[in-house]
């Protein structure tokens, strides 16, 4: 289809602007047509939503309950309903990219609804912006099916909304969309049919025109099966029973047909029945386009079924003079994923709906109508139930003699709701033209080359951090807050001022009305500015490595959060001043900001630590001194972290210190620690070294098995660790390895008395942690006589 201007003018819109848009125009206008092609030509990373599943599935996107997981319930702004969700990291980082969300059918769209999207891309995205900053495409049309509000609904929305109309939404109000109408009708040729279905469209029905309407009211009109009608009602029961009493008085066999279903496709987006019951002669609506190169077939097009064989039917379309042979259709229910490597958002296939594409079609509902076509329809809007529902359905007409009323149109049957009226009419008196495109693309640039040399998040942030880190000053090591105040200064003069200066100049660049993006004086200040300040950013290189390594929850909400903050704003500042540097293109900033800002998170994700795999040198190695940890920690009554946190434990692990001296090359020990603890970690450390070894080569002797034989020699804990040149507690836990082995009899450990007691009290409080068995046995017992008990009952359980 050749784009005619207000389609054109959308496109422009979209594709150089930042500026939402609502695409709207009368039935048969070629609105799906340009989502269809927009798709396929934008370089933008979009997605497409829509309100109920059939639309998404025919818009080829997700329905937005679904997507953003929004309550199906009403949604008040400022509560927590949406709050409540939680999404993947998949769907973080595509949420994150997003450059454009396209809304079909966006008629049926609530407003407390798209302010839920709203709350769910504030939280992923920019909170001060509406819907964290994502470009919208609305498309549908007011004049058709409305938003569905019940009663009670109402109640509670009607203090906060004026109307529940998307466009009554408080962040939409917030954006000013762009409003296009689309003007030429592809669907109907009849200029008086045409301007029959504006009259009703625009609520200016007068008595002429209802009479006019009404010359196709025909109570008696008996149509032969052959001639292909179509019957429209306002509801779901009588579409049903009118297709199955004409399928109950068809002569013949009936054929069943099973739909398969594949992976993930919800009921309510079936695109038809799961048990499809057909007879030959029965009269059918395709409900999906042919997609081989024939095109025999489209959506909505009406025909009969001749014969069925096998796993073939064979329908002949009205007005064809062959039969089609009809096989099974696939539709896809789709989802969206973000590449991590290309950055690209990609549709993936969560679930598949295989059927023959065809429903019986004596008769349809008003609202599954809505975007079809249809040759010849008997029209029964009476009864009539919302706002929408006669225009669409007097709008699925191709001609004004196709068209047949069962019932007569009366004024009270026309509801067009005044405030859809108001607001096409302030968008008729105001339609947007070039210049308000050439402002836009104008300001959309100078916007981002602004946030380009805009350092005021990363101070801000750095001040933060700060503030935390001295609030912590004895959580944390000294020198992260000593790097963080020795930037102040050098930034202040080399970034933060210089920027501002920098700003200024661009700001009487701006005067002029070329596009930046085409100004050679602003590319020439954008490019050398950009160099200049991706230098300068090695000021906060420490930043970027710096590590907040902590088990204290206090810290973990403050210094570590906010240097998170800092550093995913340093990644992204250095990345679109490295694009800056080659020249200022919109689309090369946008995409190397987000494609920065995923790498991030990635980055992020990577260098969390990790437990070293499973049966490793490095995990028994890891084993072997978080239990020293848990236990040195709970024979203190002091938090794990305390002792050591898991980070540190890692490093120990990985580098394996033998002496005191490697020791202080750990990250996260200072000389207190070595002090108090060091031998202690260094004897484990070469202790499992020894396991190590020794399996294999068999040289050295077991070291365990070395405190067993002076034990058997009659000398006590305190003489082996001397003689041994180890501490007390590794002795002891090498004794009790040897209690639950049954080398040593635990009454050599603990009295026989306290291993009655010990033992009674144990197996009583099973599943306790060693401290809390400690406070339940009081101070009367030590953590060695516990141990010991619990390797004695190993042993008798074993």
């Amino acid at each position: 289809m050749e784009l005619n201007t207000p389609l054109q003018l959308a496109a422009d819109f979209i594709r150089f602007t930042d500026k939402s848009v609502f695409l709207t125009g009368k039935a048969g206008t070629g609105k799906t047509t340009f989502l269809h092609t927009l798709r396929k030509t934008l370089p933008k990373r979009m997605v497409v939503v829509a309100p109920t599943g059939v639309a998404a599935i025919n818009a080829g996107g997700v329905t937005i309950h679904s997507f953003f997981q929004l309550p199906f319930g009403p949604y008040l702004p400022g509560s927590t309903a949406v709050q409540v969700n939680r999404f993947n990291k998949e769907k973080i980082s595509l949420l994150k990219s997003l450059d454009l969300l396209v809304i079909d059918e966006i008629s049926m769209v609530r407003a407390d609804t798209l302010d839920g999207i709203d709350e769910v891309l504030r939280r992923y995205r920019d909170r001060d912006k509406p819907f964290g900053g994502v470009q919208l495409l609305m498309i549908g049309d007011l004049h058709q099916l409305s938003p569905v509000v019940k009663e009670d609904e109402w109640a509670l929305l009607r203090d906060r909304y004026d109307s529940m109309f998307f466009f009554g939404s408080r962040a939409l109000q917030e954006t000013n969309p762009v409003r296009i109408e689309l003007t030429h009708i592809y669907r109907q040729s009849d200029t008086f049919f045409i301007d029959l279905l504006n009259k009703i469209r625009e609520n200016q029905l007068d008595e002429a025109s209802l009479a006019a309407l009404n010359t196709r009211y025909q109570p008696d009109f008996r149509p032969d099966e052959s001639e292909g009608y179509i019957t429209l009602t306002a509801h779901n029961a009588s579409a049903q029973e009118i297709n199955q009493s004409h399928l109950s008085r068809l002569d013949g066999r009936s054929y069943s047909f099973a739909a398969a279903i594949d992976g993930d496709f919800p009921a309510y987006s079936y695109p038809t029945e799961l048990n499809l019951e057909l007879k030959v002669g029965a009269q059918v609506m395709f409900v999906k386009n042919d997609s081989s190169r024939d095109k025999l077939f489209y959506n909505g097009k009406i025909g009969r079924i001749t014969r069925i064989e096998a796993e073939t039917i064979y329908v002949r379309g009205n007005g064809d003079y062959v039969d089609t042979e009809v096989v099974q259709a696939v539709w896809e229910n789709m989802k969206y994923q973000l590449n991590p490597e290309t950055k690209e958002v990609e549709e993936q296939v969560a679930g598949s709906f295989t059927q023959y594409p065809l429903k019986l079609a004596w008769a349809i509902t008003i609202h599954k109508s809505q975007g079809l076509t249809f040759e010849k329809a008997i029209i029964d809007a009476n009864a009539s139930f919302a706002h929408g529902q006669v225009y669409v359905a007097l709008s699925r007409c191709k001609s004004f003699e196709g068209m047949v009323l069962r019932s007569p149109i009366a004024t009270r049957s026309v509801r067009t709701d005044e405030i859809v009226s108001a607001y096409n009419r302030d968008m008729s008196a105001n339609p947007p033209g070039e210049r308000l495109l050439t402002d836009s693309k104008k300001l959309f640039q100078q916007r981002l080359i602004r946030e380009l040399f805009d350092f005021s998040e990363i101070r801000r942030l750095t001040f933060q951090l700060s503030r935390a880190l001295e609030a912590h000053q004895g959580a944390v090591p000294p020198e992260l807050l000593e790097t963080v105040r020795a930037v102040r200064d050098p930034a202040d003069q080399d970034i933060y001022s210089v920027a501002s200066r920098f700003e200024a100049q661009l700001n009487q660049l701006f005067f002029d009305e070329t596009l930046p993006e085409e100004d050679l004086r602003i590319q020439d200040r954008v490019q050398k500015g950009s160099a200049y300040f991706r230098d300068k950013m090695t000021l906060f290189a420490d930043f970027q490595a710096m590590d907040i390594e902590t088990d204290n929850q206090a810290v973990k909400k403050s210094a570590v959060l906010w240097l998170d903050h800092l550093q995913r704003a340093l990644t992204l500042k250095m990345a679109t001043l490295q694009a800056g540097a080659e020249g200022f293109h919109p689309e090369t900033y946008l995409r190397s900001r987000a494609d920065a800002d995923i790498e991030f998170k990635g980055r992020k994700n990577a260098k969390t630590a990790k437990a070293p795999a499973k049966g490793s040198p490095q995990q028994r190695m890891f084993q072997a001194l978080r239990k020293w940890r848990d236990e040195t920690a709970a024979e203190n009554n002091v938090p794990v972290y305390i002792v050591l946190p898991q980070k540190v434990l890692l490093e120990l692990a990985e580098r394996k210190p033998q002496s005191l001296a490697e020791l202080e090359g750990i990250k996260g020990i200072g000389k207190t620690k070595i002090r108090q603890l060091g031998q202690q970690i260094v004897d484990i450390v070469n202790a499992v070294l020894n396991q190590a070894e020794e399996a294999p080569s068999e040289k050295k002797e077991n070291t365990k098995k070395i405190t067993l034989d002076l034990f058997q020699e009659g000398k006590t804990i305190g003489e082996i660790a001397a003689q041994r040149g180890l501490t007390a507690q590794t002795i002891a836990n090498h004794l009790v390895h040897y209690v639950e082995t049954g080398d040593i009899d635990v009454i050599r450990l603990v009295s026989a008395e306290k291993v009655t007691g010990i033992e009674t009290y144990l197996r009583e409080n099973r599943g306790l942690t060693l401290g809390a068995l400690k406070e339940g046995l009081g101070d009367e017992v030590s953590y060695l006589e516990i141990k010991a008990v619990l390797a004695h009952l190993t042993h008798l359980d074993s």
